[in-house]
């Protein structure tokens, strides 16, 4: 997803700007971009295509831009290729307004095609730049700046969070959204907009949400906010609890390592505060014993590694709860005709709170009338706005493109509301209940255990680094846990991976193995031990170097038949793959980092996803 920053204030904009964006890289993105305004000098642009550092070179090599409001942006390119053209901000054709967007406008053809018969020049193929050009159209009719935003909203479809500069309005930045998240940054003399508080954090930890059709007018005096009709609206501001150390490497190589060794702590923030004298207490829900009775079906909603914590989730909440439970891929659920209604809850999963396809699942399971419980991390995001409970993992901010910690803390709360749930139905006996909120409180000293060594993942990687294709396989929980191994592998190294159901590899998967591939086998599930090891066998008889993943207590076994053994703790069945995860998540990393790659900004990827 594209990034945006904007800023107002006493003191020069780009410094500002620039930190922001920098701090805005992880999401991803092909060009940079900044746009100041000035009483003397009017609206002035930079931007480029390529990383960041390119555009401060730019910056560096003329003329200081001036002014103390202004906007910047990262784009990931969705309408027209990453060329500096393209890139972000966009100018109006007589360079009285600069914009910059997040989302799509969808009617972005007729809007261009009706400036154009009006005379007006475009420069770029994006979608982006008809807003710039309709908002200079309309001041013809509106010398009010606020007047000519509220009647180019009025024409655009789509998703869209605005920043917007007006040459006549130096002191002057206005905000629009929907669909697509923004949020407000208050200071002492200055105010802020972005994409994600990590942008504005190292300024100020106090923001408000804006909501779909909000607009906000910010001076360095303060931000004023209006609704859709243009009513003033009083915003609940938040304090953002972590500081701006969480956002940066702290001496680690990369986000992702870092996020994958703060698992345990993270754990512990998710899991202790719900634990108390032996119970999981849910004080946060709203709902009841008496609404989980009525639930006739559980949906699980979400994308990319969301929606494999729901695959484990199927599993144990089916297991524990005895109630049917599906999973959806979020871009394909309102497509689905989806059979939900008043007797059913869907669980949205989402680590941005902004994913806009989870966002659309979500709306539909609310029209058809279903509960909708979200599992989110950050706290006033969309999707936990709009959800009838919430539950927030409290992982911390997770910068890295590819998730760890946020994966670990959505399983790990899944399961306990899971456990939780069935307590209501009556459905699970109290020694096994007992046994697992037990090995709920040792799993944060259980995952640190797995974290303590990285030597082995760094071996393996040193071997398989070059391989063309890897293969997961594993039964029951271990199949579910092998889909979010293999896509680490493939969103970092860049490697064709695959997980497949083991039992399915005689169906037809097992054609693709021929002497020296890589299989790796999970056989973290002990009730299934025995079809892993006849599976394991099959794919060595066939040329294949396996490497197992297994608990402690079956090292020696599995140790027998593969070519290498990763081990963890064991725990009880449910909370399995919350520690094997870990080393999947660690040889994807090595991997990636012996091929050369980017391992915090994948190519082609962003971290939350806001366009269909």
């Amino acid at each position: 997803m594209c990034g945006i920053v904007g800023f107002t204030g006493i003191t020069p904009a780009v410094p500002i700007l620039l930190d922001g964006l920098e701090r805005l890289e992880y999401r991803g993105y092909d060009s940079a971009g900044v746009a100041v305004v000035s009483p003397r000098e009017g609206l002035q642009i930079q931007k480029c295509k390529g990383r960041l550092q390119v555009l401060r070179d730019k910056l560096d090599s003329q003329p200081p831009l001036t002014g103390t409001a202004g906007i910047g942006h990262t784009r990931w390119a969705t309408h027209g290729e990453p060329n500096d053209v393209n890139s972000h901000p966009h100018v109006s054709q007589n360079g009285r307004v600069a914009i910059v967007h997040n989302g799509i406008i969808e009617n972005y053809v007729e809007i261009k095609q009706f400036l154009l018969h009006k005379g007006v020049t475009f420069r770029s193929d994006t979608d982006s730049e008809v807003v710039a050009q309709l908002l200079e159209y309309c001041f013809n009719d509106h010398t009010d700046p606020l007047d000519a935003v509220y009647a180019v909203l009025e024409r655009l479809e789509g998703a869209y969070a605005l920043g917007i500069l007006c040459a006549d309005r130096p002191d002057m930045l206005i905000a629009a959204r929907k669909d697509a998240p923004l949020l407000l940054g208050y200071g002492d003399g200055e105010s802020f907009i972005a994409s994600d508080a990590t942008a504005i954090i190292a300024h100020t930890r106090d923001v408000a949400y804006m909501a779909d059709g909000e607009v906000a007018v910010l001076t360095r005096a303060g931000i004023q906010v209006f609704d859709e009709y243009r009513r003033p609206v009083e915003k609940e501001r938040h304090f953002i609890e972590w500081d701006v150390s969480a956002a940066e490497k702290g001496g680690y190589a990369h986000f992702m390592f870092k996020e994958i060794m703060e698992q345990p702590e993270a754990l512990r923030r998710t899991i202790s505060p719900r634990l108390r004298e032996g119970q999981v207490a849910f004080d946060e829900l709203a709902m009841t014993a008496e609404d989980v009775r009525r639930f006739r079906r559980i949906f699980i909603v979400a994308c990319g590694s969301s929606y494999h914590v729901g695959m484990v989730g199927k599993y144990n909440l089916e297991k524990l709860m005895r109630t049917p439970v599906e999973v959806a891929l979020a871009s394909e659920f309102r497509y689905s005709a989806p059979l939900v209604g008043a007797d059913d809850l869907v669980i949205v999963i989402s680590q941005s709170g902004e994913t806009l396809d989870t966002m659309a699942a979500l709306r539909e399971a609310k029209s058809l009338g279903a509960r909708v419980l979200s599992i989110v991390n950050v706290v006033g995001s969309s999707i936990a706005r709009e959800s009838d409970d919430v539950l927030y993992t409290w992982a911390g901010p997770e910068i890295a493109v590819a998730t760890t910690k946020a994966y670990s803390t959505q399983l790990a709360l899944l399961t306990m509301l899971g456990l939780w749930m069935a307590r209501c139905l009556g459905r699970v006996d109290s020694a096994e209940y007992a046994a697992i909120v037990s090995e709920l409180e040792a799993l944060p000293d259980k995952l640190a255990k797995v974290i303590a060594s990285t030597d082995i993942y760094q071996y393996l990687a040193s071997l398989y680094f070059n391989q063309q294709c890897i293969f997961y396989i594993g039964r029951n929980l271990d199949y579910a846990l092998g889909l979010e191994g293999s896509l680490k592998l493939k969103e970092i190294s860049y490697i064709h991976s695959e997980s497949y159901a083991a039992g399915e590899l005689k169906h037809g998967t097992i054609s693709l193995i021929e002497p020296g591939s890589l299989v790796m086998s999970l056989a973290t599930y002990a009730p299934l031990l025995d079809k892993a090891v006849s599976n394991i066998a099959e794919v060595r008889s066939r040329g294949a170097d396996v490497v197992v993943l297994t608990t402690e207590e079956h090292a020696e076994r599995m140790g027998s038949i593969a070519s290498h053994v990763l081990t963890v703790p064991g725990t009880h069945p449910v909370l399995q793959p919350n520690l094997g995860v870990v080393p999947l998540q660690l040889f994807a990393y090595y991997v990636a980092l012996h091929r050369g790659c980017d391992i915090d900004k994948p190519k082609n990827l962003a971290k939350s996803v806001t366009v269909e």
